[in-house]
């Protein structure tokens, strides 16, 4: 169905109760089963649904607002069905689930009424979005700032507190790690073990009911519900945009000796990938696989979002293994995908974010830069060569080696990865980070050279080993005031590379203050302090904060640090960054300067061309040589001063004024940035433009576990 087409798929009011319309091409009966509101395992009544085309629909009193119900479902026996008419399913378009006290799940009728106030959406230019990852219950679990029995909850992400705390950082969006309600595996139960990350969605409607207040959780007629909306507005009126990480590539029905649930139970064979003899295909690590080529699934996924846009009033959504919805009936990726492509052409999610998580571990799954226009990406190649600069290099150096790159891939990665996008696209289509709430966090990227996730139950065989950080010289937390404090000189160039970089920066919560979870790289299955963000901070880490709240600000300020097109040599482009390369000598960059590690010291001039912002220029000094080094300024055209605004060797702010070609003294492994005063005089030649261009190759993408979470 269309998004204007008049019949709903799942609860519509009507004049005596509700009507259930339940979709299944291959199903020969459907029957409603409603339960009793206060025993949801207590059946009470089983209605025939009358079968229309490919539908199943029914019009009842006895459907009202908290009354519990599920389907039951027949249909043929053989490879690829597996319908069940004894277990009771639930409709795929439920919006309100709760669980029984037998541990089932059935779907309960809400109340939708919600007063959203007279706040508009924020309206962020994409240039000037930061994103903050953020997940609900991690982040406010051991706020002191709350009453307790608002910590961990969709209130709590709302309360003043989080929201000034989230204003004083400087974010604009913050994007939750899934709140579509989940379950834990089952091999996860068999271990005593949780989900905390919400990989596994039972249902792709309903809010996940465990993230709302005791209150709000008891309230069967929609209460849960109506705490997800008011965080929204709560969080729109604070003028912050909300994202949602959404898990459309699988569900937790898990393979085929799974727990079936919904789809498996309604049209196996119309959602699921399946292999000839009918068996679940495996591209997600999660045991099953949506199958995108069919109409059925992508039309319950624009169903989905359509309903979190519009009545959700949720403004955008990262797509986690987004290469699974861009596979067509051969397997093949496609970035003219129908479900891709009607994703950004469907009138109701106008407006929205799109990100893709741009691979899975199927056939070809690496499809970085290769989505349609209008899908932003995470950009894993930024993330691993700032790493390898900072990091990786960093400890080859101290080890007696070189360094494995030169200045190059970092040009490129920091100017926008224009050699991984088409241009078209503009540097907007690049989501720029440095950790993810997949692997290791800032903190331990500078503390551990090793994953350590024996807490994990899996023996070592999850998460990443090619981490490409660097311990510093011990491995974990140490006394030596030394060694933490060129730790701390680390993750500040990589926070300040992230947010001078051309692209969408994205933080993940608790990198501004340095947390960790000793090593983890893989915390999935960690429901505790290991994962919760602690608000309690030493000395240290509100300076680290107060770094990065600078650096937001800086970038918030200068529009030549943000562009959203892609430069062109020989011309001007609205809304590029004219950029000019320097060498350590103030001499522009030659091919040796480029290709070669022998001298890892780059200055980029980075030029506005906005058209609604004030004009700005300036220049970022990366110096990632173990050795301090003597640095010339360039002398640019009209630039009559470099005043320093930021420098990562220092725990504070800089002072400085150099004039052009005066010599400033750099620390090792260090990064400086400068605002230029003076402008270009008129008709001065036209910059250089950064064509440092990097050969697509295989991902090292942080992997989470074999058995069951990948790349979430």
């Amino acid at each position: 169905m269309s998004a204007g087409d008049e019949r709903v798929r799942g609860i519509a009011p009507t004049a005596i109760g509700h009507r259930l319309t339940v979709w299944s091409r291959h199903a020969t009966a459907m029957e409603l089963r409603v339960f009793d509101a206060g025993d949801p395992d207590w059946l009470l009544h089983s209605l025939p649904m009358e079968h229309v085309g490919d539908e199943f629909t029914i019009d009842t009193e006895l459907l009202q607002v908290g009354t519990p119900y599920a389907i039951g479902v027949e249909g043929p026996v053989g490879p690829g069905h597996a319908f069940d008419p004894a277990r009771n399913a639930i409709p795929p378009h439920a919006r309100g689930i709760v669980r029984t006290p037998h541990g089932q799940h059935r779907a309960t009728v809400t109340d939708d009424a919600f007063d959203w106030g007279d706040a508009p959406r924020p309206r962020v230019r994409r240039d000037r979005q930061v994103i903050y990852e953020a997940h609900v219950k991690g982040m406010t679990k051991l706020s002191p700032h709350m009453p307790p029995e608002l910590r961990g909850t969709y209130a709590g992400l709302a309360h003043p507190s989080t929201i000034r705390y989230l204003q004083e950082l400087g974010v604009t969006t913050v994007q939750l790690l899934p709140i579509h309600l989940f379950v834990s595996e089952q091999r996860l139960i068999r271990q005593g073990r949780v989900n905390h990350w919400g990989y596994n969605s039972l249902s792709w409607f309903a809010p996940h009911s465990a993230y709302a207040s005791r209150q709000a959780q008891f309230d069967g007629t929609g209460g849960v519900l109506r705490e997800v909306k008011g965080m929204v507005r709560l969080l729109h009126e604070a003028g912050l945009q909300v994202f949602l990480d959404v898990v459309y590539n699988h569900t937790s029905e898990e393979g085929a000796d799974g727990p079936p649930s919904s789809l498996r139970l309604i049209d196996n064979a119309s959602y699921y990938r399946l292999d000839d003899e009918g068996r679940p295909i495996d591209w997600t690590g999660c045991g099953n696989t949506l199958d995108a080529s069919e109409p059925a699934a992508q039309e319950l996924v624009l169903d989905s979002l359509r309903y979190w846009h519009r009545e959700m009033q949720i403004d955008g959504f990262r797509f986690d293994l987004a290469v699974t919805l861009g596979r067509g009936t051969d397997g093949a990726f496609d970035p003219r995908h129908p479900l891709l492509q009607r994703i950004l052409a469907d009138p109701a999610l106008s407006g929205a974010t799109m990100i893709a998580e741009p691979w899975d571990i199927g056939p070809d799954g690496w499809q970085t830069g290769r989505f349609p226009t209008g899908f932003s990406e995470w950009n894993d190649r930024f993330r691993d060569t700032a790493r390898q600069f900072w990091l990786s290099d960093y400890r080859s150096f101290r080890q007696g080696g070189d360094g494995a790159t030169g200045v190059g891939p970092l040009a490129h990665a920091v100017s926008g990865s224009e050699g991984l996008f088409a241009s078209e696209r503009g540097p907007v289509e690049s989501v720029s980070f440095i950790t993810a709430h997949d692997g290791f966090t800032l903190a331990d990227l500078v503390r551990y050279d090793r994953k350590h996730n024996e807490a994990n139950g899996e023996d070592g065989r999850d998460g990443a080993d090619d981490n490409r950080s660097f311990n510093h010289g011990v491995e974990g937390p140490s006394d030596d005031i030394g060694i933490e404090l060129d730790r701390r000189k680390s993750m500040r160039n990589l926070l300040g590379t992230l947010l001078v970089s051309a692209g969408l920066p994205m933080l993940t919560m608790g990198d501004e203050i340095a947390r960790t979870q000793r090593g983890n790289n893989n915390a999935y299955n960690q429901d505790s302090a290991l994962t919760w963000m602690r608000w309690e901070l030493e000395d240290w880490q509100v300076a680290f904060l107060e770094q990065t709240k600078r650096l937001v600000r800086l970038r918030r300020e200068h529009p030549a640090l943000r562009p959203r097109e892609y430069g062109q040599g020989g011309q001007r482009v609205a809304g590029a960054s004219r950029l000019d390369w320097y060498n350590a000598d103030g001499l522009h960059m030659t091919i040796d300067d480029w290709d070669h590690s022998h001298d890892r010291t780059m200055q980029m001039l980075a030029e506005s061309t906005s058209v609604d912002e004030p004009y700005s220029r300036v220049l970022v000094v990366f110096h990632g040589s173990p050795r301090e080094r003597i640095v010339v300024v360039p002398e640019a055209d009209g630039a009559t001063g470099f005043e320093l605004l930021w420098d990562s060797a220092l725990d504070g702010a800089g002072d400085e004024l150099v004039a052009p070609g005066g010599e400033i003294s750099i620390t090792p492994m260090s990064l400086r940035v400068y605002a230029v005063h003076g402008m270009p005089a008129a008709g001065a030649p036209e910059p250089t433009v950064a064509r440092y261009r990097t050969p697509p190759s295989a991902p090292t993408t942080e992997q989470g576990s074999p058995s069951g979470q990948p790349f979430a």
